[in-house]
């Protein structure tokens, strides 16, 4: 009897078994861990009374003459593409500005403007990580930069730094790291967590190194005005003598308070980024292009807004050190740069325990140091991105609290 006759009068359903499938994602995908910022931060939210000492973006309001020219060219209404390398009038405000600063010849073709910082270091990484390819980077470094190599088959080598040396990256570490498998290391001077600014003496020596080996530099430069202590910054664009080992990578999120609006840029040689607007091009494109024209604004005017929010981080800077120093367990230290504080407990407490409860217990939120290396499991980074009002009253709380912590 055909198939379909048997089933002429059959009123009940067919029962149908599925197969339960995995998604299909790529086996790359395991070299992205749960960052240990959004642990903490997801966890918060839940809760109320929370002060965060969390989060590393600038609590400073943008400055008004950059948001007058977002709104500028909205209402004008540029708003469609740029040109895939840039809005032709930004590259001419970078190369401009940077090649005064750092009394470099750059060209326009010097430069790729991508969505933030972050897609510049995409991009920078995931098109040369690759099997067989070592990167040497920082342990703690920026929870970035491990998992791209990882995720295209490159190797990652740390370089521990230490509280007790203010987190100094010493070149000749970096140079015995070196080998025949070395292809690139990542410089992030001020530094993502521990807000180290590495002199120029260290950079000189790495960089001068790594042309000589051939060995490619990549340096997040993202934090390069925050600068605390008067002492000159040394950009691989001043130290290197030419482009062709080194990718400058920053934007205007830290400088000029603009995160939110996704702005960053790659400097490098010129047959690098041609090779690099290819896949920007597959990548996002262009970056936001009423941003680019905020960032014409924010190089080209008055500058006086960049040193008032010097001057607040470094008040907060020099009252968040008084208050580690005064907070038993902790082993604190100057940072130099940036906006962060990356102090250690003793070297058997689980930083990432302690921070769970410090968050339950007196509703303020810091950063394990699990989130940022392999050997700093029993640090804790603390950003002063807040008022100092704000620091006062998170360690009203943490202080006593810690003072009674069986450590």
């Amino acid at each position: 009897m055909p198939e379909a006759a048997r089933d002429v009068g059959n009123t009940q359903p067919r029962k149908v078994k599925y197969r339960k499938t995995k998604a299909r994602w790529h086996p790359s995908m395991q070299a992205i861990p749960v960052p240990g910022i959004r642990r903490m931060v997801n966890m918060a939210a839940t809760m109320k009374d929370v002060i965060h000492l969390s989060i590393g973006q600038p609590d400073q309001p943008t400055p008004q003459h950059i948001v007058d020219a977002y709104i500028d060219a909205l209402n004008a209404g540029q708003t469609g593409y740029t040109m895939d390398a840039g809005l032709p009038e930004l590259l001419v405000a970078l190369r401009d500005y940077y090649g005064k600063r750092y009394n470099r010849k750059l060209t326009r073709d010097n430069i790729l403007i991508t969505s933030g910082a972050t897609e510049a270091m995409y991009l920078a990484l995931s098109a040369t990580a690759a099997p067989g390819r070592q990167f040497i980077i920082t342990d703690p470094s920026f929870l970035l930069y491990a998992p791209l190599i990882r995720m295209n088959g490159g190797e990652v080598k740390f370089i521990p730094t230490h509280p007790e040396n203010n987190h100094q990256l010493d070149p000749d570490d970096v140079i015995k790291a070196m080998g025949e498998r070395t292809f690139a290391i990542i410089l992030n001077s001020p530094n993502n967590p521990t807000g180290a600014v590495y002199p120029r003496s260290t950079i000189e020596t790495i960089v001068e190194e790594c042309a000589y080996r051939g060995i490619q530099v990549y340096s997040d430069e993202v934090y390069d005005h925050l600068i605390f202590d008067e002492e000159e910054y040394a950009s691989v664009l001043s130290c290197a003598l030419d482009l062709d080992n080194v990718m400058c990578i920053s934007s205007f999120s830290k400088t000029y308070s603009m995160a939110g609006l996704r702005v960053g840029w790659v400097i490098s040689s010129q047959a690098a980024i041609k090779s690099l607007r290819r896949y920007h091009m597959f990548t996002t494109s262009v970056a936001n292009t009423p941003a680019q024209f905020a960032g014409v604004a924010a190089l080209t005017g008055d500058q006086q807004c960049v040193q008032d929010m010097v001057n607040i981080y470094r008040e907060r800077r020099d009252r968040i050190m008084t208050l580690i120093d005064e907070t038993p367990h902790l082993t604190g230290y100057k940072p130099g740069g940036a906006f962060f504080s990356f102090p250690n407990l003793p070297p058997h407490v689980d930083g990432s325990e302690l921070a769970l409860r410090m968050l339950k217990e007196t509703g303020v939120c810091v950063v394990p140091g699990d989130a940022f290396g392999e050997d700093t499991s029993n640090a804790l980074r603390f950003s002063f991105s807040t008022s100092c009002e704000k620091l006062e009253e998170a360690f009203d709380r943490i202080i006593p609290w810690m003072a009674k912590q069986p450590i």
